[in-house]
């Protein structure tokens, strides 16, 4: 055994965030946690690093017992976590994120780059990956900056790496790349506690499971003979149905008309037509351009060539106040820097896009804004104490229901949701494809962008599929598979070499 807790709780007040969670984790294996938002993932993990400190019980690495609430501590211990969303130095290049804080010198004061570059190269080469140096991370893809942040823990001695959400906004080739790194590290004795909430993902990797509901530990089990249907039973207590199409309607007029869009080097030539009351998947790889044709749609980014049409009136390019005006919304796949104000409260976010309809005579009317964020709130049943709680002190699922429901308030014509479940629980991704497929039996027209195929499969009446900024192919609900999906969305090179995704 290598890590083990012992009635380990957690209180801030009176909330109770962890209650008595008692689990081992073994050197070597892949122990998956998971739970909805607000099951105690977040402060499990807080818990382990040393971020907080317990409130009771204790926490044992090795057979030692840790200092509570010590970052240091947990560091020394070879307690590594990365998280969702990363914490690195995006000018810098890899090597010196590798080393950042603790490069070794010669002489006391000059950098030893040779040995940082050896090193480097090494620890890369353990996870399937080669050393980009002298390119600043930020131009490095999702799953190279990740890999960069693994292997800056097992320069310090990691025995146990904590992985929260760590493909969230990854291809499925660079999933794959990601859990063959895994496999390397567990071969090697490293234990992984790996937090996702992409079931699919833990039945295909973990050794054993572990499910957290309401603080508390509700089971640990053995990955192997378990479904996805338990594992969601497990976690809240009840049969979810995440996907099954309501009744097909017939689709209504065309409402938004996009023509031979393009903006270099992102994307080429798109055209599409969305019509009311339809859901159109747009599928890809990572990379592929759809945030780019969601944003230049949505007049964030200008296109180079192309137009834009909502219920037959072109829209000016770049302009985001015409197209909102014309009814487009679009909800971001960051929500956290681009869906929302998260020092503002959870009403002052749901009334950001009405604020000037709302107002009479240029001075704001606190009663309607107050109304209309009530309205949304109960429409998207958010969870929280009240419309003046800050909205980053709410869950993921429903912070994402804040970023949807802000838009919503505005009864936009057309909306794009990009990545729409990204990140959040089972639950509360159940409750948001019921929104979507209600707002489109009322008529809205809707624009799904989602990395999650069962997602796409589960929520389109036509798929269209992006490769390397262009549309490659267009399936119908009838005809489309996560092979034919893949088979589309592949580099052509690629996909004549046999190369798996």
């Amino acid at each position: 055994m290598l890590l083990e807790t012992r009635d380990l709780g957690k209180s801030y007040g009176t909330v109770r965030a962890l209650i008595g969670v008692s689990v081992s984790i073994l050197a070597g294996e892949v122990h998956a946690l998971i739970g909805e938002n607000g099951a105690g993932k977040s402060t499990f993990i807080n818990l382990l690093a040393g971020v907080v400190h317990p409130s009771s019980g204790s926490i044992s690495i090795g057979g030692e017992v840790l200092e509570p609430g010590s970052v240091r501590a947990s560091e020394a211990a070879g307690i590594a976590v990365i998280h969702q969303e990363s914490t690195a130095f995006q000018h810098l290049d890899a090597l010196d994120n590798l080393f950042v804080g603790r490069e070794p010198r010669r002489w006391g004061c000059v950098l030893d780059r040779p040995r940082m570059r050896a090193e480097g190269r090494r620890l890369l080469a353990g996870l399937g990956e080669t050393l980009q140096e002298g390119r600043p991370l930020a131009e490095l893809s999702v799953a190279q900056r990740q890999m960069v942040a693994i292997a800056r823990a097992l320069s310090v001695r990691c025995r146990l790496l904590v992985l929260d959400e760590p493909t969230a906004s990854l291809s499925a080739r660079e999933c794959g790349a990601l859990f063959a790194a895994i496999r390397r590290l567990t071969a090697a004795g490293v234990a992984v506690l790996y937090v996702s909430h992409r079931l699919e993902e833990i039945l295909a990797l973990a050794d054993r499971v572990t499910v957290l509901r309401d603080g508390s530990h509700v089971e640990t089990r053995a990955a192997a003979g378990l479904s996805k249907d338990d594992l969601i039973r497990s976690m809240v207590g009840r049969e979810v149905q995440e996907h099954g199409h309501g009744a097909p309607s017939a689709p209504g007029a065309v409402r938004l008309a996009v023509r031979s869009l393009s903006r270099s080097p992102c994307f080429h030539e798109i055209s599409f037509e969305l019509r009311a009351g339809e859901i159109i998947g747009l599928a890809g790889l990572v990379g592929a351009g759809r945030s780019e044709v969601a944003a230049a749609v949505f007049g964030a980014d200008r296109p180079d060539a192309g137009s834009v049409l909502v219920d037959g009136r072109a829209l000016p390019p770049g302009d985001v106040r015409a197209a909102i005006a014309a009814g487009v919304a679009l909800v971001p796949e960051d929500r956290q820097h681009l869906g929302l104000v998260l020092p503002m409260t959870v009403g002052e976010n749901l009334v950001l896009a009405v604020l000037a309809s709302l107002a009479r005579g240029g001075v704001r009317r606190m009663s309607a804004e107050a109304a209309v964020a009530a309205e949304q709130m109960k429409a998207m049943a958010i969870k929280a104490d009240s419309p003046a709680v800050p909205v980053r002190t709410l869950s993921g699922g429903n912070q994402q229901k804040v970023a949807i429901g802000k838009w919503l308030a505005a009864h936009p014509r057309v909306l794009i949701l990009d990545e729409p479940t990204r990140g959040i629980d089972v639950g509360a991704r159940a409750e948001i494809y019921r929104l979507i497929r209600s707002l489109a039996a009322g008529g809205l027209a809707t624009l799904v962008i989602s990395s999650d195929l069962q997602e796409v499969l589960g929520l389109s009446h036509r798929i269209l599929v992006m490769r390397e900024g262009r549309i490659s192919g267009e399936l119908s609900r009838q005809d489309a598979t996560q092979e034919r999906i893949l088979a589309l969305a592949m580099p052509q090179e690629a996909a004549v070499a046999g190369v798996s995704p």
